[in-house]
């Protein structure tokens, strides 16, 4: 059996998201940032998790702010506006439930 191999897209400037593993309950997706870039501050109806595999991230959720390096993690709530920017160059480790369709 072979795995799918996603592509690679350029959601914003300086960050990269590729789908590493998807079912219709579940997503896990890789975010790559460079030093600077920015997740802009959004919501969506799904829970998300994140995990910090590398860099160092500042996190907004709902008006608080988290630093958070390698081997951190955040939930954010369902509808929740958040946002991070990426003070050293890294890769965040989400996983959305439900999946993100926007995503495929």
């Amino acid at each position: 059996m072979t795995l799918p191999v996603f592509p690679v897209h350029s959601p914003d400037t300086g960050i990269r998201r590729q789908v590493l593993a998807e079912s219709p309950a579940q997503m896990v997706v890789s975010f790559r940032f460079e030093s600077g870039a920015e997740g802009k501050p959004h919501n969506h109806p799904h829970v998300q998790s994140t995990y910090v595999a590398k860099g160092v991230f500042e996190f907004h959720r709902a008006g608080e702010t988290f630093l958070l390096r390698p081997g951190d993690s955040l939930v954010i709530p369902s509808g929740v506006t958040h946002g991070c920017t990426c003070l050293e160059e890294g890769e965040l480790i989400d996983v959305f439930s439900p999946r993100r369709d926007d995503f495929l």
